[in-house]
């Protein structure tokens, strides 16, 4: 027996460990005292003397941090600090030491960090504020500024991207400021990721000289030349070589469609440059110009490659080169390489200088934060309660697929790098209520079996392939979504589809591949016997159809309702993410929870705020930065100063702050929902029938709608976190759909003398009791969230409640019947289709004969 299922343990248990091996350390380790513990060998004496100087340094005030200071000795004294650490491989083609021990640190760095870092709401961050240079801001229209601060933003939102830092708020202040939050990040440690941002990446192509080279960089240049020295590592010379390099570049980024790394045929890292079509002809020009001009002269042609004033690699041009890419060479590292291509892909029109660097504290206070994680708790302990309740030995098999499926999640997230926050988990949590929701798919399936007089074990194997097609059917559509919103998506957006999409992944592993052997082991063995299932409700007979039309209408004009005040409302309906606001700093003598600060501001009618903890990096003092909306920093000061006076708060600057969420990616989101709506209709159209395609759309598009006007009619405002809610409402409710359209079908196969109309309503009776199981666990998982958490968890769960409540509605009352109505309630419109054709009973000799 345990032979038959070897393999799926095996699987398992490896996809199980790997998770719990990726998630450690749970914890961060302090950098100080992990080089303690990462340092070995003969010379571990002389680290330690080395460090105790570096820490002498922090404790004088001469460095941030240990990090700076070990590397600022080691870059003063020559030192490669690689050799105290044995254990750390560092790629062999790098032999520059500064780079050797950066590549060291940084790695130190990253294993002592917790593989699953938390966001800023969760942990906090690091800030700063980069400003438009005042020489680049002069020399422009307010137009032209703030068309080129809207790109920098957008620039600097890849770039992180590409540093592998996830869930970033970044937005303009001002008319030329741009602050960027980074969580899991200390500047302390890795001060050069302000620089790595704020580079403009002005790539030229120049022509170096063809017959006359300087002896040193101290030589007189020819008239539209100028000395520049080509770095000795970069070049793999011993000895620095200088250049007279034209002035004028022949070409420049504008001509470079794409930037790479690769690996050339002898292992050593480069990049590559593609051109574009005109770069391409201009590149040919170029070199046929260049290999001309040092023929007549009897020289050689060289082209060098500057970026940002620097001057990279200078190769060799024999012939025209007519050819869609170009090569920077060189002793580059791996990250080095990454970082340089990021840069290129994304060059900045304008300079920015720093202004600020900050450490922000968490969004959310210290008790919102602890009633979040409670409030999961409770929600998985709730679904955990209602599914050994009502399935006993099959529930406790699901609720040990359940655990699994969570710390796979972690592990894959951990994996990825990804960052958790608040409205992650309560993602996580949905995907929990999910998962159980196929466990109950397939014990309903199990119960089905037993009723007509199957054994357990019989019961068991059809019961998971009966169910298998819709649980596949209603995930990979959920899928599709997740793909929608990573794709279309940006920050919270796009780390909710993120999490998501890991989620329903780990569910079809947990749920048909574990949960499923072991029943099968468990079942087989006869260690179960029996599996007792109860239920809410019994069998019911009820006309759906009937009731379709008057129930569709109700629906659609709360749903119109809603849409009204919608319109009504227009911009008042976003938050501060899509409007942008006031930011009042206030200096204070007594410091309060942030709890405290949120409800003075709700009393007096305030309405939505952001407040945080900062203070300078490396110590000063701290101050209360409290974002609301635009127009109401100076109620809200009196409204603080009036509530708390012990506090003494005073007003120590104010400015405003844009959107975090530009209208460009508020459009985006849209999008996001139309394309949601094409895949849902264009698969389920694909594996079903058209007609169930267009129910699919129609479900989808109400349970959105409704979903939006009751969020508004509540008084609530959109955050981003909030439209990526939305989207995974979609995703739930296709999967609700899929569990009714796949019964239809199964009924039009086996029922072939029925009509259309006693086809739908028998389906929808058969389907009725496990759709409301399935909703109760999703809804308690979301209820949870709701009583105990606060602030957006409460505006994610209530919208998780509301679109549970319409994705159950619309399954039985809106897709089945627009189903119906599309084929004008004749089964044969249905079964023009192959997969909707009826089973006959002498269609196969299988039935009558058994």
């Amino acid at each position: 027996m345990l032979k038959r299922h070897l393999v799926k343990l095996t699987v398992s248990l490896a996809i199980l460990l790997w998770a719990m091996f990726s998630l450690t350390p749970l914890g961060d380790k302090p950098f100080d005292t992990f080089l303690h513990s990462s340092a070995g060998g003969p010379l571990l004496a002389d680290f330690n003397a080395l460090h105790a100087e570096a820490a002498a340094r922090v404790a004088s005030k001469n460095a941030p941090s240990v990090y700076v200071a070990l590397r600022d000795i080691a870059r003063e004294r020559k030192l490669d600090l690689t050799k105290f650490f044995p254990s750390v491989s560092v790629e062999a083609s790098v032999s520059n030491i500064e780079k050797r021990n950066a590549i060291l640190l940084d790695h130190l760095l990253a294993e002592s960090k917790s593989r699953l870092q938390l966001g800023l709401d969760l942990k906090g961050g690091v800030a700063f504020t980069l400003e438009v240079d005042e020489s680049a801001a002069k020399a422009s229209d307010e137009h032209s500024r703030g068309e080129k601060l809207k790109k920098a933003i957008e620039i600097i939102g890849k770039r992180i991207d590409k540093l592998g830092v996830t869930e970033p708020l970044i937005r303009p202040v001002g008319s030329n400021r741009i602050e960027v939050q980074l969580p899991g990040v200390s500047t302390k440690d890795n001060p050069e990721i302000v620089d790595s941002l704020k580079k403009p990446a002005l790539l030229t192509f120049h022509k170096v000289h063809p017959t006359l080279r300087p002896a040193s960089e101290n030589d007189e240049a020819p008239p539209g030349y100028s000395i520049m020295t080509l770095d000795e590592e970069r070049a793999g010379r011993s000895q620095p070589e200088w250049l007279f390099i034209k002035q004028i570049p022949e070409m420049g980024g504008r001509d470079v469609a794409d930037s790479y790394p690769y690996s050339d045929q002898y292992s050593r890292i480069a990049i590559s440059l593609q051109f574009t079509g005109e770069g391409r002809k201009n590149f040919a020009r170029v070199t046929r110009d260049m290999v001309a001009e040092a023929r007549e002269l009897g020289g050689g042609a060289r082209l060098a490659i500057i970026l940002d004033g620097k001057l990279y690699s200078a190769p060799t041009v024999r012939e025209e080169i007519d050819s869609p890419s170009a090569q920077i060479t060189g002793s580059f590292s791996v990250r080095e390489a990454q970082e340089l291509a990021s840069v290129l892909n994304n060059p900045l029109d304008v300079p920015l200088v720093i202004r600020e660097q900050y450490e922000v504290g968490p969004t959310l206070a210290e008790d919102a934060i602890s009633n979040g994680v409670r409030s999961a708790i409770i929600g998985t302990a709730l679904v955990v309660a209602f599914m050994v309740v009502f399935y006993s030995t099959g529930g406790l098999v699901a609720v040990a697929s359940l655990a699994m499926n969570i710390v796979i999640i972690f592990g894959i997230m951990a994996s990825f790098g990804a960052t958790l926050t608040l409205p992650g988990l309560a993602g996580i949590v949905l995907t929990i209520g999910m998962a159980v929701d196929a466990n109950i798919l397939i014990f309903e399936r199990m119960r089905e079996e037993m009723t007509a007089g199957k054994s357990l074990r019989a019961a068991t194997g059809t019961g998971y392939h009966k169910a298998l097609w819709t649980i596949l059917d209603a995930h990979i559509v959920q899928l599709l979504i997740c793909a929608v919103m990573i794709g279309l998506g940006t920050g919270p957006i796009k780390g909710f589809g993120v999490t998501l999409a890991i989620g329903v992944v780990s569910t079809l592993f947990s749920v048909l591949i574990t949960a499923h052997m072991v029943m099968e082991i468990l079942v087989d063995s006869e260690w179960v016997r029996k599996i007792t299932m109860r239920r809410i409700l019994g069998r019911i007979n009820v006309d759906f159809i009937k009731y379709g039309k008057p129930a569709f209408a109700s629906s659609w004009i709360i749903v119109l309702l809603g849409l009204a005040v919608v319109i009504h409302k227009g911009d008042r309906i976003y938050g501060i993410d899509f409007t942008g606001g006031d930011v009042v700093e206030l200096q204070f003598q007594k410091r309060l929870d942030i709890a405290q600060i949120r409800q003075a501001a709700t009393s007096a009618n305030i309405g939505e705020i952001n407040a945080t903890y900062t203070a300078a990096l490396g110590g000063g003092q701290e101050t209360l930065r409290v974002e609301t909306a635009d127009g109401r920093g100076p109620a809200l000061v009196e409204a603080l100063q009036k509530s708390f006076p012990a506090a003494g708060f005073s007003k120590a600057g104010e400015s405003h702050v844009g959107a975090s969420i530009g209208v460009e990616i508020r459009n985006r989101a849209f999008v996001a929902i139309g394309a949601s709506m094409l895949i849902t209709l264009l698969y389920i159209a694909f594996r079903f029938e058209f007609g169930f395609g267009i129910g699919a759309m129609f479900s989808s598009l109400h349970d959105i709608l409704m979903t939006i006007g009751i969020f508004v009619l509540s008084g609530h405002h959109f955050s981003a976190p909030m439209v990526a809610a939305i989207l995974a409402i979609a995703g739930y409710s296709i999967n609700e759909t899929v569990v009714v359209f796949d019964r239809i079908r199964e009924e039009l196969k086996i029922n072939p003398n029925s009509t259309l109309r006693l086809i739908v309503n028998g389906a929808i009776n058969k389907v009725f009791a496990r759709t409301i199981m399935t909703a109760t666990t999703t809804f308690l998982a979301a209820l949870a969230l709701f009583l105990f958490g606060g602030g957006v968890l409460r505006d994610i769960s209530f919208t998780f409640l509301v679109g549970i409540l319409t994705s159950t509605f619309s399954a039985i009352f809106v897709s089945s019947q627009v189903f119906y109505w599309w084929h004008k309630g004749d089964r044969k419109r249905v079964e023009a289709r192959q997969d909707a054709a009826p089973t006959y009973e002498w269609d196969g000799s299988s039935n009558a004969s058994k």
